[in-house]
């Protein structure tokens, strides 16, 4: 279970300016639903100076609660301030995040970055890179950047910042390759740790279990929903939606590409989610 801070429980559980600005001056979206998070910011800026922000958010505690004080610190900056606001510093404005998380503050500039550019008609750099990880659409050049601006020196803390290898793992050559072209000379990198696949059935589901609690129920509950584990048989995992989820027209999509994704990527690549019927 991840340690959260005061700072971070707070906003996860009352987070501020949810919602969308309409007639946005600058609008930020970031990830997707079939990686597991997703995240649209929108602006109203006035004279060179955010006077609103707003955030729509599709993921774990972590990801609401990163949404939710990036708004909170942004409102009344002026856009070249703004600019300045790093990944480091919205994680610092929470008290800290668990290191497995990082990448949600990621996401949170990511979405200022793109909101920022849409209000000057500009195109990100990110957008031209290669991708490098195919599970969660990760490119070359946001890789590179995490690894210089955070000092990162593994591929387990690349995965934490940005996702990358977090999957399938078979772009692990070529983050340990992008990590050392990117860090200088005699700097010690750290090799990938080897992920034991094979599991007891017992530890399967209490594995399943963990995920299921810290990055899927959270989302859900904001909006009166929630989900049950009904059963384990193998590679195949039952779920049964609960609350308002029960008669949401989009609970299917809901399964395979948030909860069978976050299964895959935490516990077993292997792993089919199907509904209890």
């Amino acid at each position: 279970m991840w340690l959260y801070t005061d700072t971070v429980t707070e906003h996860f559980q009352n987070p501020r300016n949810v919602g969308e600005i309409e007639n946005a001056d600058g609008i930020g979206d970031v990830g997707s639903l079939a990686c597991g998070d997703a995240l649209r910011l929108t602006l109203k800026i006035d004279n060179e100076r955010i006077v609103d922000a707003k955030f729509k958010t599709f993921g774990c505690a972590s990801a609401i609660a990163s949404s939710s004080a990036l708004t909170e610190m942004i409102k009344g900056m002026e856009i070249s301030e703004a600019e300045k606001i790093t990944n480091e510093d919205i994680a610092n404005y929470l008290g800290g995040l668990p290191k497995e998380k990082m990448h949600c503050s990621v996401m949170g500039r990511e979405a200022l970055e793109a909101a920022i550019a849409d209000y000057r008609g500009l195109a990100l750099p990110t957008a031209e890179g290669e991708v490098v990880c195919e599970c969660f659409g990760v490119t070359d050049i946001e890789i590179t950047r995490a690894i210089k601006e955070s000092n990162l020196r593994s591929v387990e803390e690349i995965t934490n910042f940005t996702k990358a290898g977090g999957g399938c793992g078979k772009c692990a050559d070529k983050l340990v390759a992008l990590l050392r072209k990117s860090v200088s000379e005699g700097l010690k990198i750290v090799d990938p740790a080897v992920k034991p696949t094979r599991m007891t059935t017992l530890q399967k589901i209490k594995k399943i279990e963990e995920v299921l609690d810290r990055e899927v129920r959270p989302g859900l509950r904001v909006d009166g929903g929630d989900l049950e584990l009904i059963d384990v048989d193998g590679d195949l995992v039952i779920v049964s939606m609960r609350g308002h989820c029960t008669s949401c027209s989009n609970s299917q999509t809901t399964i395979k590409q948030l909860v069978e994704k976050k299964l895959r990527e935490q516990v077993l690549p292997t792993l089919i989610v199907e509904e209890d019927k």
